[in-house]
């Protein structure tokens, strides 16, 4: 879809109080600690390190223990004060770096305020996470995940990156994928489906005529069935809205849990709508960045009974 690189990051480890290791064999990161640093420090200091946000991987800061490593990684340990880390139970740093920070959200969190919830958001709990290491830190929305929604969400930590981002949308965002679990079963495996948007009264997106709404443009193919409950990847292949929802009501077949949108039944306790897979070009490196997260076991279930 245009801009895609095979550019890498140059990455510029700090040197000083602290150790850099290279990788010689795939490995992952825990094990690869223990066998690196076990002349100077015990199981349990290692583990500590990698707690407190003292561990990165080629230039990333990472807590997770399994972090996959390969030949010629450079593994960065800082002694000192480490990196600040985003703890919540709604919200989970995936990634980030000088420019972008790639979050998973759990249902339930607003992504941002509203006019009745100001501070409960994904935007205000990052905005207070970068400035813990810098006050005049700032985090900038690019896009929007709905509050019943889960997963990948991207933020810009500049204003450059947001312009550039939200200028090329639809060039350099080149994979944003959904999984859903959806009442009944779509009458084809695969389809495509253009659709255009408005607002009614009361903030409701419904689909309306091409000469009267905006355009937006999605893939499905069926995962799974069991004639009941359907699940399903969808995949946004333009537009900044998303209209996921309005079109499974249009198609037939609800997302599961949404009563807004026609559904009858809510097995899961919530709307069965996850971003699971967010790709994207760069905008500094050019690098094809591609996240992708595991999709609710619950999902899953769900279309096996």
């Amino acid at each position: 879809m245009g801009l895609r690189s095979d550019k890498k990051n140059t990455y510029k480890p700090r040197q000083a109080g602290g150790r850099r290791l290279t990788v010689k064999e795939e490995d992952t990161l825990l094990p690869f600690l223990y066998k690196s640093l076990e002349k100077e420090h015990s199981r349990t200091a290692v583990k500590s390190l990698l707690s407190k946000g003292q561990v990165s991987v080629n230039g990333e800061t990472t807590t997770q223990f399994d972090t996959p490593l390969s030949p010629n990684s450079l593994v960065q340990i800082t002694y000192g004060k480490g990196k600040v880390v985003l703890s919540h139970p709604m919200l989970k740093v995936v990634w980030e770096d000088e420019s972008l920070i790639v979050v998973n959200k759990k249902q339930g969190l607003l992504s941002v305020s509203n006019p009745k919830v100001k501070e409960k958001t994904a935007y205000h709990l990052l905005s207070d996470y970068v400035k813990k290491t810098d006050s005049r830190n700032k985090i900038f929305i690019l896009h929007r995940l709905e509050r019943e929604a889960s997963g990948l969400m991207v933020f810009a930590k500049n204003k450059g990156v947001q312009t550039q981002l939200h200028a090329n949308w639809n060039v350099m965002v080149t994979n944003r994928s959904y999984a859903v679990a959806v009442e009944g079963r779509p009458e084809r495996d695969t389809d495509l489906l253009t659709s255009y948007n408005s607002i009614g009264e009361r903030q409701t997106t419904y689909i309306t005529s091409a000469d009267s709404g905006t355009e937006s443009i999605m893939r499905y193919r069926l995962l799974k069935t069991n004639n009941l409950y359907s699940l399903m990847e969808l995949t946004i292949e333009s537009g900044h809205r998303n209209l996921i929802r309005e079109q499974m009501e249009s198609l037939g077949t609800p997302v599961a849990g949404d009563e807004k949108y026609g559904a009858k039944t809510n097995p899961l306790g919530r709307i069965a709508l996850h971003a699971n897979k967010l790709f994207f070009v760069h905008p500094v490196t050019n690098k094809e960045m591609r996240f992708e997260i595991p999709i609710p076991s619950s999902f899953i279930t769900l279309v096996k009974k």
